[in-house]
Formats: structure tokens, C-alpha cells, sequence
């Protein structure tokens, strides 16, 4: 049923299954990209993908090396994320790699399972590791390329995040929305482990680096329970006969009256 606003505008009813706030407007309002458009998107993708894939192999590489030498669970944890991230970054190029949107289309389910897989192998190690580490492990070292690479991680990633899932949104892709949480996931570990690198290096804190893994875990389960899921945004998606719909959770919301 319609809601209305002080003069009659018409309101969105809040759905708790869109509570991220991404719903695309009902179908009414804004349909799907034609065929030029979604051209230009999905190689906008590939291109994010891409540099995703470039950035987080390097990051993967300074991070896990940067861990071992120090014995820091969390290091090695963001490391992993980061191969996770690279795994997932493929799975999405696996699948705009496809000319024909049908073939896009079937590949959809494919690589958010693929994703959701990668983040649940993420927090099993992680969690097994942390639980050593705080049973009487040994103490993590303070890193100074650690700090470093994490501060550089909080710059870098949110940009390519933000500019994957604005594309994803667009072309109505559960799986580049999925990848670009995954890229947002980074961020957010970033800012955690470079607090727990700093409060082990400044005082000497080594509980706070299985503690960070903790959260890392933590996180990579959530988000690989929604990728296996298919949880995306309300955007509009392509039917078989090429035209747009809306995702099922935007079910429920108001339409002009």
C-alpha cells in the first residue's frame, strides 16, 4: 500500500530484506540498461575487475610473507582475504567474459557460489589459527610493512569498490555487486588490522592480532553466507527475452499511485 509524503509525494516502504539502503526504484521508475549500455558496463567491469585482481596479488604476496616473518595470524588472515578477493575477482571476469548477456546471465549462480566457497575456506583458517594463537601460540612481531601495506589498502580499495558496485547496480549483476563487497570487505579488514598492528607495536598488545583475525573471520562467514545466498541489490536484471525486472526483494515497496 502507497504512502505518502507532506505534499503527496510518494514514499518507499522499508523492506528489512533491502536494509542496506542499494534498492533500485520499482520498475516503474527505472528499467533495464539496452544493449549499448550494458556494453559499456560490463566492460567497465572487466576493466575494475582487473585492476582488482592486479592489486590484490601483490597485496596477497607482501601480506602473507609480511605474516610469516612476524608470525601474525591476522597478517597472514588479510593475506588470504586477499587471494579470496582474487578468486573472486576471476570468477566474475569467468563470467563477463561471455559476449552474450543469456551466457552472463547462466554464469550468475556460478560465480557467487565460487565467491561464497572462498570465503568460507577464508574463515575456517583464519579461525583455527587465531584459536592457536590466543591458546598459548606464539606472540605475533610488530610489522612495519604490515602497517604500511594496510594504511595503503584503506586508501586504494574503496575507490574500486564503489566504482564496481555503481556498474554492478546498473546491470542488475548480483555477482559484481558480490565482488565489490568482497573489495569493500578489504577495506573495512584493512582499517581493523592496521589497529591491531599498531596497538602490538606501540604496546606490545600481541592478543590484539588473533583478535583482529577473529573479526576478519567473523566478517568473511557473513558475507559468504550472503553470497551463497545470491543476496545483491535491488537492481534490475535481464529476463530471458532481454527485458528488465526487479529483484525479489523489492517486492513490498510503494509504487506511483
Amino acid at each position: 500500500m502507497s504512502e505518502s509524503g507532506p505534499h503527496g509525494t510518494p514514499t518507499r516502504a522499508t523492506d528489512p530484506e533491502c536494509s542496506d539502503g542499494c534498492c533500485a526504484p520499482p520498475p516503474s521508475t527505472r528499467s533495464a540498461p539496452d544493449a549499448a549500455r550494458r556494453a559499456v558496463l560490463s566492460r567497465r567491469i572487466r576493466l575494475l575487475v582487473t585492476a582488482t585482481i592486479s592489486y590484490n596479488v601483490i597485496e596477497a604476496v607482501v601480506a602473507i610473507t609480511a605474516g610469516a616473518l612476524a608470525s601474525s595470524t591476522a597478517l597472514i588472515g588479510f593475506g588470504l582475504d586477499s587471494t579470496v578477493e582474487v578468486a573472486s575477482a576471476a570468477a566474475v571476469a569467468w563470467q563477463f567474459s561471455a559476449r552474450q548477456a543469456a551466457v552472463r546471465q547462466a554464469r550468475e549462480r556460478r560465480a557467487l557460489r565460487i565467491i561464497a566457497v572462498s570465503f568460507f575456506v577464508l574463515a575456517g583458517y583464519v579461525t583455527v589459527e587465531a584459536v592457536r594463537s590466543l591458546a598459548g601460540g606464539a606472540g605475533a612481531e610488530s610489522s612495519p610493512v604490515g602497517i604500511v601495506l594496510a594504511a595503503l589498502s584503506l586508501m586504494i580499495m574503496p575507490g574500486l569498490s564503489l566504482a564496481q558496485r555503481f556498474a554492478g547496480r546498473r546491470l542488475g549483476s548480483a555477482s559484481a555487486v558480490a565482488d565489490s563487497k568482497q573489495t569493500l570487505l578489504c577495506t573495512y579488514l584493512s582499517g581493523v588490522l592496521l589497529v591491531g598492528l599498531l596497538l602490538n607495536a606501540a604496546f606490545g598488545w600481541s592478543w590484539a592480532d588473533p583478535a583482529v583475525a577473529l573479526v576478519i573471520a567473523a566478517v568473511a562467514v557473513r558475507e559468504g553466507l550472503q553470497a551463497w545466498r545470491g543476496d545483491g541489490c535491488c537492481a534490475p536484471t535481464l529476463t530471458p527475452d532481454g527485458a528488465g525486472r526487479a529483484d525479489d526483494c523489492c517486492e513490498g515497496e510503494t509504487t506511483q499511485s
